[in-house]
């Protein structure tokens, strides 16, 4: 399978829109997750608003599961409240008939991705993260190769993922560790760097559509000091289920909810 060539400028946020949501079903069965409605507004336009709001002008989605339907419900551009935000899509299902998971597909689309960019998954509801342009910055003057969001452990997720220490370096707690440990919110900037070796082994652009998670390569990172975090303590839900769904979809609307910018950092 060929390397995608990198025509358009550079995407500066990739969105992973391209799972089964097996869990969700029979809501998924001819919708793809991220295109299910949240509070009168398809659940991945919530991310596409508060990344025009930052200032960000060029965003990637990978898809797989009736990959067809995204760009065709949301096309070349997305009319943001702060500018138009430009589309361009990375069709994994069309070009090898599954989704290659959070690294695979972050390799497929990697020539098409800025050297610092934004990742955050199409099926979190996050109304008021902003996708905070001045974090972007320190980021990319600094040596890690990922900074993540952390968020208070759910229910469902009772163990968390990572810890963090009091520099801010997230931390790959062993089995039985005393310290807390936060659960990764799928938010983070990422640095092109961690998906090549010796983190890596996928070579860009995925030819052979390779599938690989992401925790692992976190996780060799960690070991070696290149992961920084932080807590997000704002509104938080992973829509895994059909009960999480209607909850969101229960709850009264707040302004930025509702949306207007309640925290905008553009």
């Amino acid at each position: 399978m060929a390397t995608p060539q990198a025509l358009e400028p550079p995407a500066e946020a990739l969105l992973l829109a391209a799972g089964r949501g097996e869990r969700m079903r029979p809501l998924t069965d001819s919708c793809p997750k991220p295109l299910l409605p949240v509070r009168g507004r398809p659940l991945l336009v919530w991310h596409l608003d508060a990344l025009s709001r930052a200032g960000v002008r060029r965003a990637l989605i990978n898809t797989a599961w009736l990959g067809e339907q995204i760009p065709a419900a949301l096309g070349n551009a997305h009319d943001g409240p702060h500018g138009p935000l430009a589309l361009s899509y990375s069709m994994e299902g069309q070009d090898f008939g599954r989704a290659l998971e959070t690294a695979g597909g972050i390799a497929r689309a990697l020539p098409r991705l800025a050297e610092v960019f934004w990742l955050a998954a199409g099926d979190v509801f996050m109304p008021d993260f902003g996708f905070d342009p001045d974090a972007r910055v320190r980021f990319a003057r600094g040596p890690a190769l990922a900074h993540l969001w952390l968020v208070p452990n759910p229910p469902h997720h009772p163990r968390g993922d990572f810890g963090l220490d009091a520099q801010g370096l997230a931390l790959d707690l062993p089995a039985g560790d005393p310290r807390p440990r936060w659960t990764y919110s799928t938010v983070a900037l990422l640095r092109r760097t961690l998906f090549e070796p010796p983190w890596c082994e996928i070579p860009p652009g995925n030819p052979e559509g390779v599938a690989a998670p992401l925790a692992p390569l976190l996780r060799r990172a960690m070991a070696a000091g290149r992961v920084t975090a932080e807590v997000w303590s704002g509104p938080w839900t992973d829509v895994g289920t059909p009960q999480r769904w209607a909850a969101l979809n229960a709850e009264p609307e707040t302004p930025a909810t509702a949306g207007a910018p309640a925290l905008d950092r553009g």
